[in-house]
């Protein structure tokens, strides 16, 4: 279960309970404090997305979360206990769909982040846009980030 869901997510999840469901995708929606700023990567070929990637065999979606925010940005958080959201992406048009799951967390938006060399990490306003390959992502973004302010 998650908050919001996109792209028809739940019906495909309930066509690939009835297989090997592979891959699975996980990242993090993570805010400073003041729910103005989001914390995100710059990918090669992606642009600026939300820090995750794929969930490895052995870990739950919510540990493959935890663990690509701590690679990819140096941070390490508390989720919230339900995903922001789930999704249906093709990553790339020769890819398999993968589902993927959307964690919120806030943290300390003066904390330095550490992104990897090959992939920068800052925080970016939730006014200013961004580019990236799922453009869709930014008005949800900020509307889940606007859900957990007026909370």
């Amino acid at each position: 279960m998650a908050i919001t869901e996109y792209d028809d997510a739940l019906a495909w999840l309930e066509v690939a309970m009835k297989g090997p469901m592979d891959p699975i995708a996980a990242e993090v929606w993570a805010f400073d404090e003041t729910f103005e700023h989001v914390l995100l990567v710059k990918h090669r070929w992606r642009g600026w997305v939300p820090p995750g990637g794929t969930v490895e065999a052995g870990e739950t979606p919510r540990e493959a979360a935890l663990r690509e925010l701590r690679e990819e940005t140096g941070q390490e958080a508390h989720l919230l206990e339900l995903p922001a959201a789930v999704t249906v992406r093709a990553y790339r048009a020769d890819w398999t769909p993968t589902l993927g799951l959307s964690y919120a967390a806030v943290l300390d938006g003066s904390a330095d982040v550490v992104g990897e060399s090959h992939q920068p990490a800052a925080w970016v306003p939730l006014q200013h846009d961004w580019e990236g390959v799922f453009p869709e992502d930014l008005p949800r973004i900020r509307a889940f980030a606007g859900q957990l302010k007026s909370t």
